[in-house]
């Protein structure tokens, strides 16, 4: 146990990938690893078990999606610093991290040094974006944001509703759904209504088609 070390929790899907880096970032004399695992799921129960200073969430994961362990954590565990990493860097994903009050958004395209980097940043204070994340947001007194976004039709779903496209772009139903979220089968229905109006899509196939061709499956 490294006395006054940063105590960090991973967790990532690929293996490959979050093993060497696990290895990376212990190497540092100041930080530990305290906690890996796969699923969104692990990042609620690691962040519970081991009050991690820092938090490095992978967007893309089977079954509950990030941005909502994002927001349990954020609850429960109010001083875990938030620390996504991810493959995919579309507007919509970088608003949902900001709503999270992320305080970085890294690309897999980075170096590990420049995730060391991050981590510092962010514990003395700041916040870290990687080039291809600041070229979308605005970072000023009042924090981060997206940069001149137009309020298109998605951009008015809520965070549940975002969820719920994820599911039916996943191929889920919504018996499915309310069974995987624990909701009342008329809620979800109630939400995919509401979704179909606020997209101005009229049938379930498309809505579908929509879901799927705007990567809400991703996350």
């Amino acid at each position: 146990m490294k006395r006054n070390s940063v105590k960090i929790v991973l967790v990532d899907d690929h293996p490959l990938l979050s093993g060497p880096l696990a290895l990376r970032l212990d190497h540092e004399p100041e930080f530990q690893v305290v906690g890996s695992g796969t699923t969104a799921q692990h990042a609620v129960a690691l962040c519970m078990e081991h009050s991690p200073d820092i938090l490095l969430l992978d967007i893309d994961m089977p079954g509950m999606s990030c941005f909502e362990a994002a927001r349990q954590i954020a609850k429960l565990r109010s001083s875990t610093k938030l620390l996504f990493v991810s493959a995919f860097w579309e507007d919509r994903f970088i608003q949902q991290a900001l709503d999270a009050r992320a305080h970085g958004y890294l690309t897999k395209t980075e170096e590990a040094d420049t995730l060391v980097r991050a981590i510092k940043e962010v514990m003395a204070g700041g916040a870290y974006f990687s080039k291809e994340v600041q070229s979308r947001i605005v970072v000023d007194s009042k924090g981060a944001r997206l940069k001149g976004v137009p309020c298109t039709r998605a951009s008015t779903l809520t965070a549940t509703e975002r969820q719920v496209m994820g599911y039916l772009a996943q191929g889920m139903n919504v018996r499915m759904i309310a069974q995987h979220m624990n909701r009342a089968h008329k809620t979800v229905a109630n939400h995919v209504d509401h979704i179909r109006e606020k997209l101005e899509i009229h049938n379930m196939v498309d809505l579908v088609r929509f879901a799927i061709r705007e990567g809400y499956g991703k996350a």
